[in-house]
């Protein structure tokens, strides 16, 4: 396994323990050869490839790096103008590299080995002759993964200047004797990670997000899959983009039936300057192929995302119980309030309480005060020190919510420094929730956020951070950048945001920080590279929260999924729904609260404890366990899934039906990721009772469901493997 070269054949063979990736240089050409279930390597590997004559033309060549104007007249993954004015440049092979191990991208989150055991790198190079373009393909191998990582970099190796006009990071040309079909996740504020799929047609499937951020409409994934395939069978080939800017995906089939994907930053508005010497990083796209179905790709995202793209202390940590005062209190509250919030909450169990929005500045409302990071008297007299050392004594942590990329019209720091926002002179400056957004792309902007959240970080016993982003980028320029630089402003942004989250992640290494934007706005890999979690929708309603988590499954873990227990009627939809209900929807993620503890009954209160000592007792198996997805709420009426540990010998599922169903049928749940020659102690929910069955009968048969007719049932079961007998 790892890397095979096969030099006079130009052949080149990454290797992973279930996974195979080929591609062969042909007349200078990087030639896209086979991805799939793994080979086995022999001399003969050439003849894998689909022989096309060169002379036929490059649009019958399917590429590693395509490129636009040489006769190839789909989709090209990258393109260049030259200062005469011409786009029109010729990569050629020059030769390769190997690395053991995964080096780091310069500015870029990434994911990464802790032993160089654990991966192969790839690097090839191409050369346009005429203006001296040099392109890096990294292609990274994980040993025991069926993942490849690619990205690529372009280097200005000429004498004179170049102007990128796209670069995505991967491309990857299947034969056209595949239908296949896209699956990816779409949805919109308050309705994030809807699972759409499609069948590819002749002609383009792009999905996109032109917005400065990733944005709730449009996630930065994509997988290509068979017809035939679901959770547990068929061929997936999914495609992952760290990176938190604008992005595009892009599906084409050709004329010929064969389908070329690319992916990477939206080349919409983009340009790149790249002078003499100078080169050009894109993001990494992370690509895992699963020939077991869907489950088995999201799993691979899984493991790989929450043990090497997370980073620091809360990696590997149980994440704590937490109750969040905006539902509660929005922005009338004061000390008193909050504290009273926080006694109830370390009466039931509850670890950590976070401040939200409304204690710095003057902030009333939504309207003001945004830039002016300084704690409101009015509202905590003894400061924000008072607060968390109060709740402290209560034996909980404290957390606290920042937006510290937004700036309002109505603050000091607006007053102060108007050029800070981004904005195109002389035009209008959109405003959205009464806010603008801060020139990331400048130090001096970034420096004073730095400052003004570690004096903070520094004098408060802050133990989790909720780093909130409530609009997208209009107006996108720059005063701190140059006119020919101007198209450069929104991947600078997010290069800017990058630096920030760095310098401010290692300074406060004890500090959980969880990622916002208006929920799941920002809910992708390059987020989670500085903070483990996100939170996953602004809607806390459990129905809706059915398809928000299931979807986002798909390829982000449990771990990086936060989730509430709100009031009811929902504030978003209006819903009402019983305790127990939107408890096991919310157990199902990073659990909290986000309402107001003191208006809880006893009755409340007696469920609310039980909630919270089941959850200390199984969290470690929901956000480190293998998730497998049982019934989609996108099909029907039910929901359901599992988590089951490494060795499989314990699992938890949940099940939930939305509506009751008259004289329904006799119901079983076919289980998943048991090993099917043990024998498996059952027990449901809190009941004493217990039930044995064979792990194949779980699978093949299913678990019997049995409940009260009524609307919004939920309920849970603790699975154990017996122990074999010892002769």
């Amino acid at each position: 396994m790892g890397i095979i070269v096969q030099e006079q054949e130009g052949l080149f063979h990454l290797q992973s323990s279930g996974m195979s990736y080929i591609f062969q240089i042909v007349n200078g050409y990087p030639v896209h050869v086979y991805w799939g279930s793994r080979l086995i390597h022999r001399e003969s590997m050439t003849e894998l490839l689909v022989h096309t004559p060169i002379n036929a033309g490059l649009d019958r060549l399917p590429q590693e790096y395509p490129q636009y104007g040489s006769g190839d007249f789909r989709n090209p993954v990258y393109q260049v103008e030259l200062e005469d004015g011409t786009r029109i440049t010729e990569l050629k092979y020059m030769g390769y590299r190997l690395i053991k191990g995964k080096p780091s991208l310069t500015g870029l989150p990434a994911v990464y080995t802790e032993d160089e055991t654990e991966a192969d790198t790839l690097e090839v190079e191409l050369k346009d002759a005429y203006s001296g373009l040099i392109v890096v393909l990294s292609y990274c191998v994980y040993a025991d993964r069926n993942v490849i990582v690619r990205s690529a970099r372009l280097c200005n190796q000429g004498e004179k200047k170049l102007r990128l006009r796209r670069a995505l990071s991967a491309s990857v040309d299947f034969p056209g004797n595949r239908d296949f079909e896209i699956t990816y996740l779409s949805g919109a504020w308050a309705r994030e990670g809807n699972i759409t799929r499609k069948a590819l047609h002749q002609g383009e499937t792009r999905i996109d997000s032109k917005r400065g951020m990733s944005s709730h409409q449009m996630n930065p994934f994509a997988a290509l899959v068979t017809p035939e395939t679901n959770e547990y069978q068929g061929e997936a080939f999914g495609f992952s983009l760290v990176y938190s800017g604008g992005f595009e995906a892009v599906a084409e089939v050709d004329s010929f039936g064969s389908t070329r994907f690319c992916i990477g930053i939206n080349s919409f508005d983009f340009a790149w300057l790249l002078s003499p010497g100078e080169s050009f990083q894109t993001p990494e796209t992370v690509m895992v192929y699963s020939g077991q179905g869907l489950g088995e790709m999201s799993r691979t995202y899984h493991r790989l995302y929450r043990t090497r793209l997370c980073r620091g202390r809360y990696r590997d940590e149980e994440r704590p119980i937490l109750v969040n005062n905006w539902e509660a209190t929005y922005f009338d509250f004061n000390a008193e309030k909050l504290i009273s919030i926080a006694e109830e909450g370390a009466k039931l169990g509850i670890e950590l309480f976070v401040l939200d929005d409304g204690w710095f500045g003057k902030r009333d409302s939504d309207n003001s005060s945004l830039g002016d990071w300084y704690e409101d008297r009015r509202k905590l007299p003894g400061g924000l020190a008072d607060v968390a050392e109060r709740i402290n004594q209560l034996g909980l942590e404290f957390g606290l919510w920042v937006e510290p990329e937004m700036i309002s019209p109505d603050s000091e720091l607006y007053r102060k420094h108007p050029d800070w926002c981004l904005h195109v002179p002389e035009r209008r400056r959109s405003e959205a929730r009464w806010q603008l957004v801060l020139d990331y792309t400048r130090q001096d902007v970034r420096d004073y956020i730095y400052d003004s959240l570690s004096a903070i970080f520094s004098s408060v016993p802050v133990a989790y951070v909720k780093w909130d982003m409530n609009r997208c980028l209009t107006e996108i320029g720059s005063a701190g950048l140059p006119p020919e630089r101007q198209s450069e402003t929104a991947h600078r942004y997010v290069l800017g945001l990058y630096e920030l989250l760095e310098r401010i992640t290692a300074s406060f290494p004890h500090i959980l920080f969880e990622s916002c934007s208006s929920g799941g706005g920002r809910f992708d890999p390059g987020m989670l590279y500085y903070m483990p979690q996100t939170w996953t929708s602004d809607n806390t309603d459990a129905v809706e929260r059915l398809k928000i988590q299931y979807g986002t499954s798909l390829v982000y873990p449990v771990s990086a999924i936060g989730a509430h227990v709100s009031a009811v009627p929902n504030h978003q939809v209006g819903r009402i729904t019983p305790l127990d209900f939107r408890g096991d929807v919310a157990m199902s993620g990073n659990f909290g609260y986000e309402l107001d503890l003191t208006k809880f009954t006893e009755e409340d209160k007696v469920m609310v404890k039980r909630q919270i000592v089941t959850y200390k007792e199984i969290r470690g198996l929901v956000q480190s366990g293998d998730l497998y997805r049982l019934k989609s709420p996108f099909e029907g009426n039910e929901s359901a899934w599992m988590f089951v540990s490494d060795n499989k010998e314990e699992a938890l599922v949940y099940y939930f039906q939305v509506m009751a169903v008259p004289n329904a049928p006799q119901r079983f749940l076919r289980l998943a990721g048991l090993q099917p020659e043990l024998e498996y102690e059952i027990r449901p929910g809190h009941s004493d009772e217990q039930y044995i069955y064979g792990g194949d009968r779980l699978m093949q048969i299913g678990l019997p469901i049995v409940y009260e007719q009524k609307d919004y049932e939920s309920g849970w079961f603790r699975v154990r493997a017996l122990k074999p007998t010892i002769a």
